[in-house]
């Protein structure tokens, strides 16, 4: 009897959480053993956490081209855009109290933009996930906004949003841009056009359990939590998440351009491929987008199903969908774009997606879809 070896598992779902860079990790491990102690006491094992942490600060400064002292580390991706929105909307309190949002922004980013007094003001996209910048800019001259908040770019479709364009426009205004940049910061080079900044480790694969946020000095903020010695994140940061995160942003900004176009490539290889299969819409700008994202959606094709059929076979991606069994709802991205919702699969590819990792989803695809549409009772489609 011949045994065969299954193959290895294939993960794509690279968005929000890749896995560890080696250079992260072993940063992770030192600091585990030099900066467990608590870098607020004035004994050498905290002095010695103190200087990783100052030094993360340090770096992830240069990195993202801001001084040192407007960095604050937060406790998640989530919580630096709940208080980046928050604060500086109390720092603005007398211009008013309303937030120009995109209709795809993340939902920590819309959920802040209505929360404590805030009033939610959505700008729409076109059919690419982008807005328009002059309604960006509109919404904003109007009466008590006190702040805008704009992603990079889309982690669920790719799309790249005008934040030049936008900042630019903001200063007649005088309202601040949040720019969301946790899908973005690690794939494409981040435009110094923002007054405040979030930016996800986890999404370079540096460990999750810490947010980055850089606000610049002259933006007004006001701390939306109790008093504290770190006002804008209450109880501090993990000093070894710290550590990697900065170790790992400077890793993937080493060889970012190389990254870009090698994943670009095996991006638009899916995109053409992708696009054979009967019933599916691709989403999201061709072009101009981050460079390992892609989406798709296919018609009479439960996303759940499709999925569940990939990860059989060793493959993992993702979903743009927010469907669960109880609130059945579609992404609000794609709703917002106005393309399928259903049947949707997002891929992201890690700096370690090869060229037969993505034949090997473009060969089972077709045949997962053509299951599931059988299971649902469509054929020759």
């Amino acid at each position: 009897m011949t045994h065969t070896t299954p193959p290895h598992r294939l993960y794509l779902d690279n968005a929000g959480r890749a896995p560890w860079h080696p250079l992260a990790r072993e940063a992770f491990l030192q600091a585990l053993d030099d900066g467990w102690a608590d870098p607020r006491r004035l004994h050498a094992e905290g002095r010695r956490a103190r200087a990783l942490l100052d030094g993360a600060r340090e770096a992830l400064a240069a990195s993202l081209g801001c001084r040192t002292e407007e960095i604050v580390l937060t406790g998640s991706h989530t919580a630096s855009l709940h208080t980046a929105v928050l604060a500086l909307a109390g720092g603005r309190r007398r211009a008013g109290h309303r937030v120009v949002v995109g209709s795809v922004e993340r939902a920590a980013v819309l959920a802040a933009a209505e929360h404590d007094g805030l009033e939610r003001v959505v700008v729409p996209v076109d059919r690419l996930g982008r807005v328009a910048p002059e309604q960006v800019i509109g919404a904003a001259a109007g009466p008590d906004v006190a702040l805008a908040a704009l992603q990079l770019a889309n982690g669920e479709v790719g799309t790249r949003q005008p934040v030049e364009a936008v900042h630019a426009g903001l200063r007649r205004t005088g309202a601040p841009l949040l720019v969301d940049a946790g899908a973005g910061i690690g794939h494409v080079v981040v435009p110094p056009a923002w007054d405040a900044l979030a930016a996800d480790p986890g999404d370079w694969g540096a460990a999750p359990g810490v947010g980055v946020l850089a606000i610049r000095s002259r933006v007004r903020r006001r701390s939306p939590w109790p008093e504290d010695p770190d006002p804008l994140a209450p109880g501090g940061v993990s000093v070894p998440a710290a550590f990697a995160a900065a170790v790992g942003l400077q890793a993937v900004l080493g060889d970012l351009v190389e990254q870009d176009v090698r994943r670009r490539a095996l991006v638009d290889r899916i995109r053409e491929r992708v696009a054979t299969i009967p019933g599916v819409e691709v989403v999201g700008d061709p072009t101009d987008r981050l460079p390992h994202v892609v989406t798709f959606s296919f018609l009479y094709v439960d996303g759940e199903a499709l999925l569940t059929e990939l990860d059989r076979e060793g493959i993992a991606v993702g979903s743009g969908s927010a469907c669960t069994s109880s609130t059945l709802e579609p992404s609000h991205v794609l709703a917002a774009m106005g393309v399928l919702t259903h049947g949707n699969v997002r891929v992201a590819l890690d700096r370690s997606t090869t060229g037969d990792d993505v034949d090997r989803l473009l060969a089972a695809l077709p045949g997962a879809v053509g299951r599931v549409r059988a299971m649902l009772g469509v054929h020759d489609l």
